[in-house]
């Protein structure tokens, strides 16, 4: 570092007093020139006046000539120069010092052994004898926990003194006095006010399982109190229009009533601390409120303006989100809850394009998203309702969306021969609406599947056993997050594409007919077609049995516990399945070779219509039987590895069906013919 030296304030004054000097003053000679310099230096050098009255300077007296040594220049150079090279030979000095490598070879690595965990001691228990002979007789002598003088101790427990009495005198002339002590409740908050201090932002409940309407509106009830205590809300009511909801729709608009009832707003018109909105949706969007209102009369008028759609689609997630752009405004100073009221799980299509649009216009306004909806279909998006058609007396089955539970079907969606039919429950709502109430920390209130239509499944089995469910909950997050982590592991990349090639929605090739006609001629042109086809079938099968098992490697890498079931249970079913499609050709061969009869009509009014595919437990071919054992013991697995789950009870299923195939009559009521006979309802 350099530093600028600078003159002092006295060498300033003598340069400033040589330029003043008269010239007619004498010359020095050099040496006395340089003297003067250097007695000028000299602090007790006496002031210099102007140059007017000046004397005559006086002869200086000797001085030691100027040294030009080392010594000399330390004496000229001043404090400064000597600090500065002090610490220049200091810095020096430092900068040369090192470590010798001696003194670093003898630095050494201490490890200390960690001493071995060892249980907590075993605490020791003794036994004592009972040396000592208990005492029969009450002693009268009083004793005292209190210190006393060892004379008074002495002399009471020396003598037979006498039990205490008590001075009754002395004891009425006392006064005694109640204390009370209040609880300490002052400056504790309410529980209501420590259950709404909950902080807002966080994940919602997407699995909230209640038997009815009453329990999810106890818990609505709840949610809105905790609301209002807080401050002024806005509920929205969001109805499906599908015919199948208009029972339900009757049913809440009575449960709306106690509802305001218990928040003590039903007969309070001019109460604006709950407003309420309703709309619906089927294929388009409708908005029965334009403005909120705290009227229940007019609340009540809404529910029932709500018409019925009968087109089928169900276009939620736009519902939603319009629902809420269109009360916006409306919401601006308040807390905002919109409830969804549905039994689908919404158009699929329209669900791709809206979902992440409905989460973020409510989390934009703040509101939390309750849905009273019901159980997905395990790993499957539809369940079908039976609808005999009035006029033609005809059997359908109607399609409702109701799932899957995750992003995309992780299942197999066919039960062997066709598209699957049966309603297995998944334990969870389907994705949109649980992603939605997690999302905007919201709950999904799961409600059973009471249709009496339905083609059941195991329907009835919905409360799977509720901590052996935690591990396979399904992945709620965005689409785009899912298929990132799906293509990025293996294993989860191959079930997707054995799922996809077994689709019948996508490959008819691998759908296979069950029911066949009564004409013998008709009937062995469609069988032999059937065989043909379950050749391709089989081959289908087998490609991707192989795919799977060479992939078990990935099953043990997997450390999801859903994957690892997904993986389990559609291994074992597609070997089932080629022990049932062998069974298939074997069971059409043989009613080729010895056609089986039936009664043409049963009482009361039944006629046989065609021969139908059914599975039974005696088998016919022996080519089945390998797989037959193999899908036995596969099944056996998924049952032992994931107890109290779906995976387990479909695979329960898939052993009680058997794997012997036969044709079986079916009969039905007489077909009437209609000429023009009304269209289907769509559900």
């Amino acid at each position: 570092m350099s530093h600028e030296k600078t003159p002092t304030d006295t060498e300033r004054g003598d340069d400033q007093l040589t330029q003043d000097l008269p010239a007619q003053l004498p010359r020095r000679s050099p040496d006395a020139t340089r003297t003067a310099a250097v007695a000028r230096t000299v602090p007790s050098a006496a002031p210099v006046q102007g140059a007017e009255s000046a004397p005559e300077p006086k002869p200086e007296p000797p001085h030691e000539p100027v040294r030009h040594g080392f010594r000399g220049v330390l004496r000229g150079s001043g404090a400064c120069g000597v600090s500065m090279v002090v610490h220049l030979v200091a810095f020096v000095s430092l900068g040369l010092l090192v470590l010798e490598p001696q003194i670093r070879e003898v630095t050494e690595e201490i490890v200390a052994s960690v001493m071995e965990e060892r249980p907590d001691d075993v605490p020791i228990e003794v036994e004592l004898e009972q040396t000592l002979d208990p005492v029969e007789e009450v002693s009268e002598a009083v004793e005292s926990s209190a210190p006393v003088d060892a004379a008074i101790m002495g002399a009471v427990t020396g003598a037979n003194a006498e039990a205490p009495q008590l001075d009754q005198k002395v004891a009425d002339s006392l006064t005694t006095y109640e204390v009370k002590v209040a609880p300490p409740s002052l400056g504790v908050p309410t529980m209501t006010r420590l259950i709404s201090a909950v902080p807002d932002g966080q994940v919602g409940d997407p699995r909230a399982i209640v038997d009815n309407y009453d329990q999810a509106f106890d818990r609505i009830t709840k949610e809105l109190m905790w609301m209002l205590d807080k401050g002024d809300v806005l509920v929205v009511w969001c109805f499906d229009e599908s015919e199948s909801m208009k029972d339900d729709q009757q049913e809440i608009k009575d449960r709306i009533s106690k509802v305001y009832a218990e928040l003590g707003l039903a007969t309070s018109d001019s109460s604006d601390h709950l407003m309420t909105a309703v709309t619906s949706y089927g294929s388009s969007f409708h908005n029965h409120t334009p403005r909120p209102t705290s009227n229940y009369r007019k609340i009540r008028d809404a529910i029932d303006a709500i018409p019925v759609d009968a087109t089928g689609q169900e276009l939620m997630c736009e519902a939603v989100a319009r629902s809420l752009a269109a009360f916006r405004r409306d919401g601006r100073r308040r807390q905002v809850a919109l409830i969804l009221v549905t039994d689908e799980s919404g158009d699929r299509e329209n669900n791709l394009g809206y979902l992440e649009t409905a989460i973020a216009e409510a989390k934009a306004a703040k509101c939390k998203v309750y849905t009273l909806g019901r159980e997905a279909v395990f790993g499957y998006p539809y369940v079908f309702m039976q609808y005999r058609h009035p006029q033609t007396q005809r059997v359908h089955w109607l399609r409702v969306d109701r799932g899957p539970e995750t992003a995309f079907v992780e299942q197999l969606q066919t039960n062997g021969f066709h598209r699957r039919y049966d309603a297995f429950s998944s334990g969870f709502g389907s994705y949109e609406q649980a992603r939605l109430a997690r999302e905007t920390n919201g709950i999904f209130f799961m409600l059973p599947s009471v249709e009496s239509r339905l083609v059941r499944g195991n329907a009835d089995k919905r409360r799977y056993e509720l901590e052996a469910m935690r591990a396979y909950r399904p992945d709620l997050r965005a689409r785009i997050e899912v298929v990132a982590d799906r293509d990025r592991y293996p294993l989860r990349a191959l079930i997707w594409g054995v799922v996809q090639d077994l689709n019948p929605y996508e490959h008819p090739e691998v759908s296979m007919r069950v029911s066949f006609s009564l004409d013998p001629v008709a009937f062995r042109k469609q069988a032999l077609e059937q065989q043909k086809k379950a050749i391709v079938y089989l081959r289908y099968l087998a490609q991707a049995q192989a795919a799977l098992e060479k992939g078990a490697e990935l099953r043990a890498q997997e450390a999801d516990p859903r994957w690892q079931a997904n993986y389990d249970l559609i291994l074992g079913q597609i070997v089932a399945y080629q022990a049932r499609m062998y069974e298939y050709g074997m069971t059409l061969e043989d009613f080729l070779r010895n056609p089986q009869t039936a009664p043409l009509v049963k009482p009361p009014d039944l006629r046989l219509v065609h021969w139908d595919i059914g599975t039974r437990s005696e088998t016919r071919s022996e080519e089945s039987k390998p797989y037959i054992d193999k899908s036995r013991q596969l099944l056996d697995e998924v049952i032992v590895r994931h107890p109290g789950t779906p995976w387990a009870e479909r695979a329960k299923w898939e052993l009680n069906r058997g794997f012997g195939t036969r044709l079986v009559p079916d009969y039905d009521r007489p077909y009437v013919q209609v000429s023009n006979p009304s269209p289907l309802p769509k559900l």
